[in-house]
Order: structure tokens, then C-alpha cells, then sequence
């Protein structure tokens, strides 16, 4: 059985189309394949997140994500990669893209003038709140080695650190991090020269990824904890791993809209013994 493979950079950086943003595989399937050889494959292409997703009855996109050790609820830079497959190569020219996946009903909203594609995600908000006592602060700032100015909680654990180097230096003890009760661990600041209301970088050694290269879900949070501290709803950042992605963001009652520009880098086929 020969089933095609897209690999889609999502969220790349404005300044550097190439070798930047999250890498995404991006499975099309007519029937679902069993759970175990779903993350087989995955761990085959050993990329932070495989998208595998079925058209359903009702012509809406059933998406399911898998590390290259578990599967995940929810993932945004693998619904980018998978909302440009379906608009660029399957060529669905639908304005608004109706999906499916364990946490709901998602949707990808088609933004496109004449030289340019970005694609905006509509994801639930996961709005953090602030952890009290030292005991866990205290904690996490030895994982990190720096100084946290606030410790927040919704999916993940959410470190305000005190400025763009703390962030950009920030070394963690992963194996510490593992230990933790929580996905993951996110670290940010709104202090920064690149002109960008927050950067960030987001850890999850625990679902096998030490560092995620752009995390759209992380934003399901990040974007309400930075509106209200900063009071806009409307807000661009960057995730700032080594290969770096631009995200804009805006933030309301319905949710969180999560925009970035994708690149198709490579495609193939994957052999599957009948």
C-alpha cells in the first residue's frame, strides 16, 4: 500500500521563507489506519508532529496528530501544514477549511491576496492562571536557570522571564523538566529587540520533543496571558528556537485566531506492505 507524504514548514519566518518555521508531516488517508501503525509512521519520521486526517461525510477534515511517541489533542502548526495541503494540493478553495479532532469542531480561515497565502487558525483559548506560593516557582527556576518573574498554568506551565537574553539563554535541565506535572513547559517575555510584542520558546520533553521548533497551540494560552498584561487583543510574536517562526494572533471571547505563512518543502510516498 503506497500512501502519499507531504513534509510543510508552518509558521515560517517573515525574513526567511527557507529552513525556518515547523516542519510537519501531512498524511492523507481514505480510511484510518490503526492506531499503532499511525504511530509507527510517525516515529518513522521522527518530526515533532504527523498529521494523518480523513474527509468525513459531512465534507469536513478529521485530523489526528502524533509525536514521534504519543498522540496529542491538539496541534497548530500541523493543522497549517495540513490546511495548506488540502488548499494547495487538493485544492479545496473553500475561504474557511471545517475540521474535526479531539478537542472539537477547529476551522482554518484561507487568507490570500495575489503574491501571498497565510492561513489562520481558529483554536479554543486555554486563558492561564497565575500559580501562587514559591514552592513550584522556586522549582521551575532551577529547571530553567533563570529568574522567573511570574509562573502560570492552563495545559502547560508558563514562566515569564525577565527579558529577551533570559529567554534566548535559557539552557533547562530536561531531564528535571520530564518530571513535572504538566504537557509542557513555555518560557516568554514581551521584552525584546525584535520587534515583536512577545517572543517565546516552548519545551516538551515529556511527549519526546526537548524543544519545539513553532508551537501553535502554546498560543492558545500565551495569547490570553499577553493581551490582558499587555491590554490589545491583537498581537504578533516570534517563537524563538533555533529555526524561529513568526505567529500574529488575535484574541477574543470565541477564541484564539493563530495566522502564519507555510512552505512547501518536499513530498513523496510511503510504502506500506499490503
Amino acid at each position: 500500500m503506497d500512501l502519499p507524504i507531504f513534509q510543510i514548514d508552518a509558521f515560517i519566518r517573515e525574513d526567511s521563507r527557507l529552513y525556518s518555521g515547523n516542519p510537519a508531516a501531512v498524511i492523507p488517508l481514505r480510511e484510518w489506519l490503526s492506531d499503532e501503525q499511525m504511530q509507527a509512521i510517525a516515529a518513522e519520521n521522527n518530526l515533532s508532529e504527523t498529521t494523518f486526517f480523513v474527509t468525513t461525510e459531512d465534507n469536513r477534515y478529521h485530523l489526528r496528530w502524533f509525536t514521534p511517541s504519543t498522540e496529542v489533542d491538539l496541534c497548530g502548526h500541523a493543522t497549517l501544514a495540513t490546511a495548506h495541503v488540502i488548499h494547495q494540493i487538493l485544492n479545496d478553495q473553500r475561504d474557511v477549511i471545517p475540521m474535526t479532532c479531539q478537542v472539537g469542531e477547529i476551522s482554518v480561515a484561507v487568507r490570500a491576496d495575489e503574491d501571498d497565502v497565510r492561513y489562520e487558525l481558529n483554536f479554543p483559548a486555554r486563558a492561564p492562571e497565575t500559580v501562587s506560593g514559591k514552592r513550584l516557582l522556586n522549582k521551575v527556576e532551577k529547571i530553567l536557570g533563570q529568574k522567573i518573574v511570574s509562573l502560570h498554568r492552563s495545559r502547560d506551565l508558563i514562566a515569564v522571564l525577565e527579558n529577551e537574553d533570559a529567554v534566548l539563554n535559557c539552557t533547562p535541565d530536561f531531564a528535571a523538566m520530564r518530571a513535572l506535572e504538566c504537557f509542557a513547559l513555555a518560557v516568554t517575555t514581551d521584552k525584546n529587540t525584535l520587534g515583536k510584542d512577545f517572543i517565546s520558546r516552548f519545551f516538551a520533553p515529556a511527549q519526546g520533543i526537548d524543544e519545539d521548533p513553532v508551537t501553535g497551540s502554546s498560543f492558545c494560552s500565551l495569547a490570553p496571558l499577553w493581551a490582558e498584561k499587555l491590554g490589545k487583543s491583537e498581537l504578533s510574536a516570534r517563537q524563538c528556537s533555533a529555526r524561529g517562526g513568526d505567529i500574529d494572533l488575535t484574541n477574543c471571547e470565541e477564541g484564539v485566531a493563530i495566522a502564519g505563512k507555510t512552505f512547501h518543502y518536499m513530498q513523496g510516498v510511503i510504502r506500506l506492505p499490503d
